[in-house]
């Protein structure tokens, strides 16, 4: 057994994720010492859940797996990792997750927990199940948010919560869009390795949902620049030059899901991707550029 195979096993790349728990500090503009390493360990707290969920999940789903063209090359499935010690790794990840997240507060705690338990719902009840099945997957987003927010401390606008929620709809809808095409592009494929809910679905019905999320998305974010609140709070009405910079990454994203097989790993399709990275930098620099100007 290889040190690269458990980080592998740990989808590290995913923890970018886990940047939704930076949001709710990064536009309070309470930038201290005490927050930025409080923000630090709630981040390291949901990377070693989260990480505790994904091996978990590859212990249920290990007879799938390797039946699976892609999956079977997971540690777990292909036996690079012993299904014993993956358990003994699910544990340890999800204490130090729980403990970390007790260490910062009661909320982060809790919020860390039922991230765990609505995986664990997902995972035994709730994944075959049309609509609740996203609506699980933003709630895991939404604990996320709420950990950067009241598990810190931390105030922030209901416009940034709403935009939070329609923009995870939003992703989780486009990973269903990418594994019902990618489902429907081979007929070969056994059904025994794609998702039951997948039956459920259709490309025109999920497109409605993408379209309804991606609009609330930009609307309420775009709402949330210009309310009365914001531009109190951060003494700026400077922060809708950020809009147009998170409309075209919604439409690039759109446009790797349709035009370049993306949609089933957001973080991957962000972290290579050209464009979304530069997005994604240049919306982050002129955010802080204003909130610190301001």
């Amino acid at each position: 057994m290889r040190f690269k195979d458990i980080v592998a096993e740990c989808r590290p790349h995913q923890y970018l994720k886990n940047g939704f728990v930076v949001v709710g500090p990064l536009f309070s503009e309470q930038w201290t010492l005490d927050l930025l390493i409080r923000t630090i360990m709630a981040f390291v707290a949901f990377c070693a859940i989260a990480s505790a969920v994904y091996c978990f999940n590859d212990i249920l789903d290990v007879a799938a797996d390797r039946q699976h063209p892609t999956k079977c090359r997971r540690p777990i499935a292909s036996g690079a990792i012993p299904v014993r010690f993956a358990w003994l790794l699910a544990s340890a990840l999800a204490c130090v997750g729980l403990t970390i997240g007790w260490l910062v507060s009661p909320w982060v705690f809790a919020f860390v927990l039922a991230y765990a338990i609505i995986n664990l719902c997902y995972s035994f009840l709730w994944k075959h199940v049309p609509v609740i099945d996203v609506f699980l997957i933003s709630a895991g987003f939404m604990l996320r948010l709420l950990t950067g927010t009241l598990g810190l401390g931390v105030t922030t606008s209901d416009w940034l919560l709403l935009c939070g929620l329609m923009l995870t709809m939003f992703l989780g809808f486009a990973k269903r869009y990418a594994e019902l095409r990618s489902v429907s592009s081979d007929s070969t494929k056994n059904k025994k390795t794609t998702r039951k809910v997948l039956d459920s679905y259709t490309s025109d019905m999920i497109s409605q949902f993408m379209t309804i999320s991606a609009s609330c998305t930009i609307i309420s974010y775009s709402l949330y620049t210009v309310s009365p609140e914001t531009i109190s709070k951060h003494h700026t009405n400077y922060l809708i030059i950020t809009v147009p910079v998170v409309i075209y990454g919604i439409f690039r994203y759109l446009f790797l899901l349709h035009k370049r097989g993306g949609g089933q790993d957001t973080a991957r399709d962000v972290l290579f991707d050209s464009h979304m990275l530069v997005t994604g930098g240049i919306w982050f620099i002129i955010t802080l550029l204003v909130l610190i100007n301001a």
